[in-house]
């Protein structure tokens, strides 16, 4: 008796065993083609083993190399900056001081002690900035995602927030500001 139908060409008349032993060895094709049952058919259909807790779904190639080199030196460059930003913060009336000469401003700061908080709380900006960007970034880089922009992104924000907060104490002390601005000058 012969079979009228067409040869399959997608497995279409497989059965789901048949289907997925060709997904998981695509070399046991020839041996379902000649109507011999592969080796380990059996074990095809049981369902696949959990990972183990250290391994990684993902490994990372080329591209992931990079991605994570060029994050980590971010995150480096970042570090530094924090790390000599944050003690002249604290010390704000000698940070205003050195940030006026490098400006070539002839100007000082009325009250002194009145920015010391803003500073404390600009330096803790920076550094909890710096610590939850390392976070996430570490927890990006771990699920196997495109990381670099964190740092950047987090870098931004928090350096931008941190000089939202030293500048409190200019904006409040009208004849600084008026020096700064250059109006009612000589």
């Amino acid at each position: 008796m012969t079979d009228e139908r067409p040869r399959p060409q997608f497995g279409e008349y497989a059965s789901a065993e048949e289907q997925r032993a060709r997904i998981r060895q695509p070399d046991v094709t020839e041996r379902l083609d000649a109507g011999v049952a592969p080796a380990g058919a059996e074990s095809a259909t049981a369902a696949p083993a959990a990972p183990t807790a250290g391994a990684t779904s993902t490994s990372p190639g080329r591209g992931r190399l990079v991605d994570r080199i060029v994050a980590f030196a971010l995150l480096a460059y970042g570090l530094v900056n924090v790390i000599s930003a944050a003690p002249a913060l604290v010390d704000y009336a000698a940070y205003m001081t050195s940030v006026f000469e490098l400006m070539g401003v002839d100007a000082e700061i009325g009250d002194a002690d009145a920015g010391r908080p803003w500073g404390i709380a600009a330096a803790v900006v920076l550094i909890g900035g710096w610590l939850l960007t390392a976070a996430v970034t570490w927890a990006t880089m771990r699920r196997g995602r495109l990381s670099w922009w964190i740092p950047l992104v987090g870098g931004v924000v928090f350096s931008l927030t941190a000089g939202a907060l030293v500048m409190v104490p200019l904006m409040s002390d009208a004849a600084l500001w008026s020096s700064l601005v250059g109006v009612g000058g000589p």
